[in-house]
């Protein structure tokens, strides 16, 4: 019998036995690694033994000298995998790749292929289940040959496709995306339309099962909207505007921004809107409204003032400052003008992060409320192998 070389390039994995979902999205942020998180939590109800793996990552952090995709951390941090954390990210998209990639398309594309193949069997060792998150849509990485598609059939798993919610434009991106899977002969065995609003709930499920029935896909569930989920931490907006710490750093990075209050009106006017969670913008000259949220912390018995952010990096009178540094209230400036701050406050995209330990309780039971578990894992019955799945 042939004994295989350590030191050959791999083609594909070694492990045959691990049961593979794929977890692909039909465009960025339509909540992947929610899904993912979710179902890991979902598959650890019934076996300790699940893995994880982003085999391709575009957001990453420095550990230890190495690249690695951040939802590869969140998971790790939330659960302790236990599986050395470049094994569940292998391949780094920084922004040379593409071109080196394409400098040397056949050779560069055979190392990252083994790189991702014993990644993967490092991940999947001795694990019952693993779940793979794909990047994007089916056809993201086509520019090296790693689209969602390549990498799913590479890695012989079967896939969920995870859409916004609504119906029309959904079903029209599952019915893209299960073409660029089935070209590849990989199997579609669900799709999940998620953040949907409540009220439409039984409607858009309704519609969507009779469509994607007539495409050959169980509807796995819709996942309600829960705000609680896009609810930012206040070191989050304060990335997100290129602000800058006054006061209140260390209580407040924490701090959920629940309702935004521009200082446009009367001071009297906006302490009457405050309430637990609310972020005041507005210029360090309107010294009324800063003197008003300061009294309105000190009387109201509980913190309704998340935190201040002064605009156009104008400061308060020192004096006014020294009062500010003697409070818990965190305070930030920025360049920018108050409603441009508002704007990027409210378009901003909340990710979930390793210490939003509030929020996976919740994202655990919106899984378990409304996801059909037993279509996903009656999907890999059928067969003696996944092996013989594709």
């Amino acid at each position: 019998m042939h004994q295989s070389d350590d030191t050959e390039l791999l083609t594909a994995p070694r492990n045959t036995t691990t049961k593979r979902i794929f977890i692909a999205a039909t465009r960025m942020n339509d909540g992947k690694t929610t899904t993912s998180l979710a179902l890991f939590a979902a598959l650890r109800s019934f076996t300790p033994k699940v893995g994880f793996i982003k085999p391709v990552g575009q957001r990453f952090v420095e550990i230890e000298g190495h690249q690695i995709d951040e939802d590869s951390v969140l998971l790790d941090k939330i659960f302790d995998i236990k599986v050395p954390i470049g094994a569940m990210s292998p391949i780094a998209i920084h922004p040379t790749f593409t071109r080196e990639f394409l400098d040397d398309p056949y050779k560069n594309r055979a190392t990252v292929i083994d790189k991702m193949c014993r990644a993967f069997d490092r991940a999947a060792f001795e694990k019952d289940y693993i779940i793979i998150e794909g990047t994007g849509h089916a056809g993201v990485g086509s520019v090296f040959n790693l689209s969602n598609a390549d990498v799913a059939k590479l890695l012989k798993a079967k896939v969920i496709i995870v859409a916004r919610g609504g119906i029309g434009r959904p079903i029209d991106e599952i019915a893209l995306n299960k073409a660029l899977f089935a070209q590849a002969g990989v199997e579609v065995i669900g799709a999940i339309i998620n953040k949907v609003e409540a009220d439409k709930l039984a409607m858009i499920e309704k519609y969507c099962q009779i469509a994607l029935e007539r495409m050959g896909i169980p509807l796995l569930g819709c996942i309600p909207v829960e705000k609680k989920l896009i609810v930012p931490k206040l070191n989050q907006v304060v990335e997100e505007v290129n602000g800058r710490w006054l006061n209140g750093r260390e209580h407040g990075a924490t701090e959920r921004v629940e309702k935004v209050l521009i200082g446009a009106m009367a001071a009297k006017g906006l302490v009457e809107l405050l309430e637990r969670g609310s972020l005041i913008i507005t210029p360090g000259d309107r010294e009324d409204i800063l003197l008003g949220a300061i009294a309105a912390e000190s009387i109201a018995g509980e913190k309704v003032v998340s935190g201040i952010i002064l605009t156009r990096n104008v400061l308060p009178h020192p004096k006014l400052m020294e009062m500010i540094a003697k409070t818990n209230i965190p305070v930030i400036i920025c360049q920018d003008d108050s409603y441009a701050v508002a704007s990027k406050i409210t378009q901003m995209t909340v990710k979930t992060q390793p210490s939003d330990t509030d929020k996976i309780p919740i994202i655990k039971d919106l899984i378990s409320k409304n996801i059909d578990l037993d279509v996903i894992c009656n999907a890999f019955q059928t067969e003696s192998s996944i092996a013989e799945s594709i």
